[in-house]
Order: C-alpha cells, then sequence, then structure tokens
C-alpha cells in the first residue's frame, strides 16, 4: 500500500499558510485563488491550527460574525492530528475517520512537509484497488 509521501510525491508538498492573526477574510481569499478547502495556521513557523471551509460555516456564516473583523485564531481548529510521510494510507484513511478531520498535516522530524486530504486518501486507495483488480482479471484470462 501506498505511503502518505508517495501522494506527496504525486500532487505536491506545497502548502498555503496563514497566521492566526490574519483576518478569516484574507484566508478565504487565499483559498478560493488556490482552490483548496484548508489551510495551516502557523506562529513562528509553528503549526497553531488548521483552518477550513467548515470553520468558516461554523464560526462565522451560522454564527453572523464578519469575515473582514474576525482573525483566523478565533475561529481554527487547535486540535490538530497530524501524520508523517511514512504512515500508510490505510493508516492516514483510520486517522480521518477516527478524528473525524478532511485534513491531515504531514510532518517530518518537526517540519510541515505537506498537507493530504480525505479526498487525496480516498483517491490512492481507490488507485490501488484499481491496479489490484487489473492484475486479478490479467492473472484470470492468461
Amino acid at each position: 500500500m501506498k505511503t502518505i509521501m508517495e501522494i506527496l510525491d504525486t500532487k505536491g508538498a506545497e502548502v498555503w499558510t496563514v497566521s492566526a492573526d490574519q483576518s478569516v477574510l484574507e484566508a478565504l481569499t487565499l483559498m478560493a485563488d488556490k482552490n483548496i478547502g484548508s489551510l495551516a495556521v502557523l506562529d513562528g513557523g509553528q503549526l497553531v491550527g488548521m483552518f477550513s471551509e467548515r470553520d468558516y460555516a461554523r464560526n462565522i456564516r451560522l454564527k453572523d460574525r464578519k469575515s473582514a473583523d474576525t482573525k483566523v485564531g478565533d475561529v481554527m481548529s487547535r486540535k490538530v492530528c497530524v501524520i508523517s510521510p511514512r504512515h500508510t494510507v490505510e493508516e492516514g484513511m483510520a486517522l480521518v475517520t477516527d478524528k473525524r478531520v478532511r485534513h491531515l498535516p504531514v510532518f517530518e522530524g518537526d517540519k510541515l512537509a505537506g498537507i493530504v486530504s480525505i479526498g487525496d486518501l480516498v483517491k490512492a486507495i481507490i488507485a490501488d484497488q484499481k491496479f489490484t483488480i487489473e492484475q486479478l482479471e490479467n492473472y484470470i484470462t492468461s
């Protein structure tokens, strides 16, 4: 089975970040511009949270707050689950399922090496299953 590193090798390891002091509007603008669903929130290079579309929906939209007047740090998710590049895709899927999160920052030691989403994990699992099915079909027909 694939590792988290193999996903990052395929999709790229670029990570978009914001600081806790930036406005939610700035974060949303970046997310829309980059077509992504979450941002790592850094303070002095250290991960302090994640900001996602879910955080916006639950903490801004539903509470009728103003995106321009609210800081990311006030509404971000502070409890962040992380994974290492050596973990398997199955381990990543188990983690997102158990912790009910959609994005996992990938850490190599103390360095943020990328982010994988639940979509990335599902795509990798489907590709692996497709490969297995093709191999079995080839075995049966030959």
